[in-house]
């Protein structure tokens, strides 16, 4: 049994709302149910559960090249990001500076653990090659 159907049925147990209201609000509660695993049906690529990372690099003075295979959970970013809350402001401005000055212009301060999944969503898109004489890197999500 779903948390919201639970509260609704605690809600008339406690007498704040009447039968009728708890039925229409299960029966709501219903409707966007099947209207989410309709979407979900619809929806062909499932959501990513991996960040991949790949990297081979020839390297002329080893025997063997370099290989680099990582793969990160989705569920560890989510983590990540939940823990960047505990983060003293402070502390993120003199990251958000530091990577200023490197020219990279992002702001730590603008990561928030409600945006996570639309932050997933944009890495499902995400693939990036890069190919030089002597590394290969991709990057990518699956």
């Amino acid at each position: 049994m779903s948390q919201d159907r639970r509260d609704i049925l605690d809600m008339l147990a406690q007498g704040k709302i009447t039968a009728d209201e708890a039925e229409r609000l299960l029966t709501a509660l219903d409707g966007t149910a099947n209207t989410a695993s309709a979407d979900k049906s619809l929806s062909a690529k499932p959501k990513p559960k991996y960040l991949r990372v790949l990297v081979e690099a020839d390297d002329h003075i080893r025997e063997n090249p370099t290989r680099v295979n990582i793969r990160v959970p989705m569920q560890l970013l989510r983590a990540g990001i939940r823990l960047g809350t505990l983060i003293p402001a402070e502390a993120r401005e003199k990251a958000n500076a530091a990577m200023r000055e490197r020219g990279v212009n992002f702001d730590l301060n603008q990561i928030k653990p409600e945006n996570i999944e639309e932050l997933i969503e944009q890495l499902d898109e995400l693939t990036v090659d890069v190919d030089d004489d002597a590394a290969k890197v991709r990057i990518f999500c699956e």
